[in-house]
């Protein structure tokens, strides 16, 4: 499992229906990079890359998700 995934910042970012002070955000995405320096550290290479591959997916998803129906059509 990708524990990236798993970490205070997703879970606060998939959660829309809490409210979230900026410090709490900085924090969980202190958190976050933490995570990443310690997946990052270790010798596996490629299971290294597979789980930021992943990460990244999943905030691409994320941001897509967020800013669906918020356009409006042209004239």
């Amino acid at each position: 499992m990708n524990d990236l995934l798993q970490t205070r910042m997703f879970k606060l970012l998939f959660e829309p229906t809490q409210e979230v002070t900026n410090e709490e955000m900085q924090n969980a995405y202190g958190e976050f990079i933490e995570q990443i320096s310690s997946v990052s550290n270790g010798n596996d290479y490629s299971a290294t890359y597979r789980i930021l591959t992943a990460t990244r997916i999943e905030i691409a998803s994320l941001e897509t998700t967020l800013l669906y129906g918020q356009g409006e059509k042209c004239a």
